[in-house]
């Protein structure tokens, strides 16, 4: 039925599913892996299905004369499709899928631009950081400067951070300079990375060079 219907409708076309690999996941019994035992005796059927669709901006943008086009700006590809035969609570078994989602950055110099100033030790009790704006960047008194492992995976996998006001040092029309204490910093270093967060846009927006402490 929806190898028919994407035939027939044209918003269903351009949706891609995964190889069904699994079992019918539709009628079971209750509580159990058997498949509809009561008068009506429905056939097994693939009928929980997960389908998806990328909409990419430069495609858009293309279209409407305003962009070259160029390749995806956002790639998606399916790690796996699978159902979960040990649910009984319902005569469906659920189906989950698990996606790699690869995104192009839309801009291609940083906002900020923030490097280590000096050598880094944890004897120190303070070290530097010199960092720069572009000059629409929409800057914040919240705004701040983590410093994180280089195998970290989430913003808040900070070792330690400076608020960009509250320690800033120095300031010019080129960079600002600001501190941060090797309190938090291990005591056996490692390779490190400073990146700035942006309050106002909610991500990091800038990410230094590796570097030792």
């Amino acid at each position: 039925q929806l190898n028919m219907a994407k035939k027939k409708e044209a918003f269903l076309k351009e949706f891609k599913e995964g190889p069904l690999q699994f079992k019918p996941t539709y009628k079971f019994d209750l509580d159990s892996d058997v498949y509809d035992t009561s008068e009506k005796k429905r056939k097994p059927a693939w009928t929980d299905r997960i389908l998806w669709k990328v909409k990419n901006l430069c495609e858009v943008a293309s279209k409407e004369g305003e962009l070259p086009e160029e390749e995806n700006l956002i790639s998606v590809t399916l790690n796996n499709y699978v159902s979960h035969m040990s649910y009984g609570i319902s005569d469906h078994k659920p189906v989950t899928g698990t996606f790699k989602l690869e995104m192009k950055p839309l801009v291609s110099d940083p906002l900020v631009v923030l490097s280590p100033e000096g050598e880094w030790s944890t004897e120190q009790q303070d070290v530097h950081i010199r960092y720069s704006v572009v000059p629409e960047f929409p800057s914040s008194a919240w705004d701040w400067i983590g410093l994180f492992q280089v195998t970290f995976r989430h913003v808040n996998d900070y070792v330690t951070y400076a608020w960009v006001e509250d320690h800033e040092i120095s300031s010019n029309k080129d960079s600002k300079q600001v501190y941060m204490s090797t309190s938090e910093i291990p005591k056996m270093g490692g390779e490190f990375l400073l990146c700035y967060y942006s309050n106002n846009l909610h991500s990091i927006v800038g990410i230094s060079e590796p570097f030792q402490v």
